[in-house]
């Protein structure tokens, strides 16, 4: 994470020039957060996180020529060091599922009070999941309504061993001769299983439970 004056540094993303500005606006005025840019949809999100490297990327999903979970992909997809926290108005399974499933850090709605969406950067400067209540009822309530044992199957071990080697999706189904969708419902199982919401904390739980050694 970056330190001295600059605080955490953040990338905000988002179609509506008014939201951004008042993101760009409450983050400045804490003192804690520095802001980098600004991106209007996915494409230039990911061409500023390359050239500006900032520790947390606010992240909307909605967006004209490029949204949100293809954006949060691609930056998976190169190992960036930024965190994605997406921040948006839509908390349906549509929308949370794929977005986590990308590799988000953490997910938080538009209307969460100030305090709590600076906690989130925080949190995911740190690389700590933050979900908003609401996404994270949705969420348990799909891990239960599914059922699954606790303990991953083989095919879900090897999943998530190539996950710790930090491969993507798609190399993944190429690996293992499998569609990237199939990953993607291994991947949502394994979450569910050991209770996390990303990538980095399935892989953090799988060590420390000693599935992966």
């Amino acid at each position: 994470m970056s330190s001295g004056q600059q605080g955490i540094t953040v990338l905000i993303v988002d179609d509506h020039p008014v939201v951004r500005d008042g993101l760009r606006g409450m983050l400045a005025a804490s003192g804690e957060f520095t802001v980098l840019g600004e991106a209007g949809d996915g494409r230039e999100a990911v061409a500023l996180v390359a050239r500006l490297d900032p520790d947390v990327v606010l992240m909307d999903l909605r967006m004209p020529r490029g949204g949100g979970v293809d954006a949060i992909a691609e930056l998976s997809s190169r190992q960036v060091r930024s965190r994605v926290l997406v921040l948006t108005t839509y908390d349906t399974d549509a929308d949370t599922i794929p977005a986590i499933e990308a590799g988000a850090t953490g997910y938080l709605l538009k209307d969460a009070p100030r305090d709590e969406l600076f906690a989130a950067v925080r949190a995911a400067a740190e690389g700590r999941t933050v979900l908003s209540p609401v996404v994270a009822s949705r969420l348990m309530s799909r891990v239960r309504g599914a059922d699954t044992p606790r303990s991953l199957s083989s095919r879900e071990r090897e999943v998530l061993a190539l996950v710790a080697k930090g491969t993507s999706n798609r190399e993944i189904a190429r690996v293992l001769f499998i569609s990237e969708a199939t990953v993607k419902t291994h991947l949502t199982h394994v979450f569910g299983k050991l209770e996390v919401s990303d990538r980095a904390a399935a892989v953090a739980a799988a060590y420390e439970r000693g599935i992966l050694g």
